[in-house]
């Protein structure tokens, strides 16, 4: 034990001296990484995948170098990565990381702060707050609403089910906190027959039942459909959503929730990446989606910030705050710090990059940036209709749902645009069948990227036909 607390410590000058080297010589790897991704391949060779056996070692008895370690992880790494974060790559609405928003996660992994209260780290409650304020006014929502920072959008909806349920049992004279499932009434929970994974998930995990959902037909652009949504009532939970995973497609808020409100129930919109068309021109696509009960979005699709940024929302902050309050003797806190608002006590300052993106970003930028991608998807949607390709949805936003003739076709070209490493996308099933997703939502994509994309896919389709 003496030994390896040598190895780490040595003299005091020793290991700031060998600490500073040892970060300089990770961003200088980082550095180098970030300027080569413009050109990288959007998938990694076969090479670079094969030596990913590198890093099934046994584990070592005394320990390796620091610096050794952080060769081995850029050297074998770095070239089996795929350039999600470049302009090439369109799979799962994965923004390319903002330079600001990159920076800032870099500062915050050195203030290394444990972000749940003032009192932990008062720069990161600052700052958290802040950008919750300006997650508010850029998506237009209720400016009083609690913003919880959290993992992902599973996590957050987690929070907002979690907040959605506590609420609706109390207005029935029902104590969750206490009480818990037993003898419960029955809290029914209707879904668009489309509803994202995350959803299901997060239902599943909150002990509903997959068997217990009401799950609502839809029409061809995976909406549900408002004539057959059945009656709700005070026990009722609606999840809808804000840009369908495959054709981009918003329910209709409008007509919507204020039906399903009106008998008293909660309304909870899953918004991963479409609520950001309230930032955008396309905004009139979510009219009414500002009189739910709850939402969720996350920062690391189309805000481009680093993964790990997403936010749970809920028009009263206390609903939130109660279901998910952390409370500990010895960690007092007031109901807005971020441990009462998600599902981690610990935490790190996730909300930090999001801040950063906002601030650089500024209403116009934002705006550019949607506006920019959906025009981006709308172009390509065009051309490879022009080129013999099936679009199979109507493009309102920033996701093109393609299919090339038949089913062996369309996979075909899938599995040979990822293997070329030009661009990335993946396949997904629509009404039954094969197709293959298109997703933009990087900063970094210009008309350069989108015109190999369309030659990739032309090239790939004509061969098909010879």
């Amino acid at each position: 034990m003496e030994y390896v607390l040598d190895q780490l410590n040595g003299s005091a000058a020793t290991s700031d001296s060998d600490e500073i080297h040892l970060l300089r010589d990770a961003d200088e790897r980082a550095r180098a990484y970030t300027a080569t991704i413009a050109g990288r391949r959007a998938w990694p060779a076969r090479e670079a995948l094969g030596v990913l056996s590198a890093f099934k070692e046994d584990f070592p008895q005394s320990g390796m170098t620091a610096e050794d370690t952080l060769r081995l992880l850029d050297e074998v790494g770095s070239p089996a990565t795929s350039a999600s974060t470049g302009p090439n790559y369109f799979g799962y609405v994965i923004g390319g990381v903002l330079p600001a928003a990159a920076a800032a996660e870099r500062m915050v992994l050195a203030w290394d702060q444990r972000a749940s209260t003032f009192d932990s780290s008062p720069v990161s409650d600052a700052i958290e707050t802040q950008a919750a304020r300006w997650i508010l006014e850029a998506l237009d929502l209720p400016r009083t609403a609690g913003v919880g920072f959290g993992t992902s959008a599973t996590a957050c909806t987690i929070a907002c089910l979690a907040a959605a349920r506590r609420s609706v049992l109390a207005r029935a004279g029902w104590n969750w906190d206490r009480h818990g499932a037993k003898g419960a009434p029955d809290v029914k929970v209707m879904l668009p027959e489309t509803a994202h994974v995350a959803v299901i998930k997060a239902l599943r995990i909150l002990g509903f039942g997959l068997d217990n959902l009401i799950r609502l037909p839809v029409d061809d652009a995976g909406r549900a459909i408002v004539e057959q949504v059945p009656d709700a009532d005070d026990l009722t939970i609606l999840c809808l959503q804000a840009g369908e995973v495959n054709t981009g497609s918003f329910d209709h808020f409008a007509k919507l929730i204020p039906m399903a409100q009106a008998r008293g129930a909660w309304v909870h919109v899953d918004g991963a990446f479409g609520l950001w068309a309230r930032a955008s021109s396309s905004r009139a696509l979510c009219d009414g989606v500002e009189e739910a009960d709850s939402w969720t979005a996350d920062g690391h699709k189309w805000l481009n910030t680093p993964y790990d940024g997403a936010f749970a929302i809920c028009r009263e902050a206390s609903d939130m705050a109660t279901a998910m309050s952390s409370e500990a003797v010895y960690a007092p806190a007031s109901a807005s710090a971020q441990q009462n608002l998600t599902l981690e006590f610990s935490r790190r300052a996730r909300g930090i990059p999001i801040w950063a993106a906002l601030r650089t970003l500024g209403r116009d930028g934002l705006r550019e940036l949607v506006d920019r991608n959906i025009s981006q998807a709308q172009h390509v949607a065009q051309r490879l209709r022009a080129e013999g390709y099936e679009i199979l949805n109507e493009v309102v936003l920033n996701q093109v749902l393609v299919r090339a003739g038949d089913d062996d076709c369309t996979q075909h070209i899938c599995r040979a645009a990822q293997e070329s490493g030009v661009a990335w996308f993946g396949m997904t099933r629509w009404e039954g069948r094969p197709a293959f997703r298109l997703s933009f939502s990087s900063w970094r994509t210009s008309q350069e990227n989108l015109n190999r994309l369309v030659e990739l896919l032309v090239g790939l389709f004509r061969d098909t036909k010879v």
